[in-house]
């Protein structure tokens, strides 16, 4: 259950990044609503599977999918290009976690 809570917690991590990235001033109410709701909701799901898993590699499971999830999102919506060296160095991150995953 931790490992569940702790994706969904990273895949709330690029909702808040883009959220954040969209914060031109406080009178924009909805992407600061959106940040600090996703960001909570991220942060919390980190706490609670850092109940269960080591915290090393819970936190880095939590950053490479958000770092990850954050650059699809991007080239998604347009925002980002994804070029062959980007996809080789988030590939490199993938295998990082997935090394940390079962060494631990």
């Amino acid at each position: 259950m931790a490992w569940i809570v702790l994706v969904v917690a990273g895949l709330c991590e690029p909702v808040w990044v883009t959220a954040l990235g969209k914060v031109d001033s406080v009178t924009r109410v909805g992407p600061i609503a959106v940040f600090l709701i996703f960001l909570t909701v991220s942060l919390a799901g980190l706490s609670l599977a850092l109940r269960e898993l080591p915290t090393g590699v819970a936190y880095a499971v939590w950053v490479a999918i958000g770092a990850v999830s954050t650059v699809a999102l991007g080239v998604l919506t347009g925002e980002e290009s994804l070029t062959v060296m980007k996809a080789v160095f988030l590939a490199v991150i993938i295998a990082g976690v997935v090394g940390l995953k079962i060494v631990s």
